[in-house]
């Protein structure tokens, strides 16, 4: 595989998890550096880690996998979002920016990185046909990806800053809006 088409695949693997920053880094407050590098390495260690294991399963379960992978991130990235669309009608516009926590919790970052990664699990089931070398197509994977949700955070704080509860509300519809995505593709539903 080229390196031109190993950075096409890296990149477009990771516009979920960039997508899902944004949101994360909207619904804190400020975020630091700190914590978007955190939130960037989360992602992109499960991003790299999911081809690999859609890879080893190869062909033995590539239809098993296929039918449910779209299900359960739809439904992970649904509750997610509905979460932080609940929780920023909590807050009263005075309370806001006081009360938005500093960082996330590890197991939610990471149940964010898995449902946005499994899309990554069935492209491994697809490499394991072709003469790729998987740990590097991986580690390109896992790179992009922690740059791009490292930027996704930080964007999301900016965008936070200017729009309160409307940016948490929205990061909970972009996350439906991936699950209802990522559903949509694998039901084959727009033609």
């Amino acid at each position: 595989m080229q390196l031109y088409t190993i950075l096409i695949l890296a990149f477009g693997m990771s516009m979920d998890a960039f997508a899902a920053a944004i949101g994360k880094g909207a619904s804190l407050h400020r975020p630091p550096l700190k914590e978007a590098l955190r939130t960037g390495l989360i992602f992109g260690v499960i991003e790299a880690i999911t081809p690999v294991i859609g890879w080893g399963i190869g062909l033995a379960a590539s239809q098993f996998i296929m039918s449910w992978d779209h299900w359960v991130a739809f439904t992970l990235l649904l509750i997610l979002g509905i979460r932080m669309i609940v929780e920023a009608f909590r807050k009263g516009h005075a309370e806001e920016d006081a009360q938005a926590p500093r960082r996330h919790g590890f197991w939610v970052l990471v149940t964010t990185a898995v449902a946005t990664s499994l899309d990554a699990m069935a492209v491994g089931v697809g490499l394991a046909f072709l003469q790729v070398n998987i740990l590097v197509m991986a580690l390109a994977i896992g790179a992009a990806t922690t740059i791009m949700a490292t930027s996704g955070m930080l964007l999301g704080r900016f965008l936070g800053a200017a729009m309160g509860k409307w940016a948490e509300i929205l990061g909970g519809v972009v996350l439906i809006g991936i699950g209802t995505s990522i559903l949509v593709e694998h039901l084959g539903l727009l033609g």
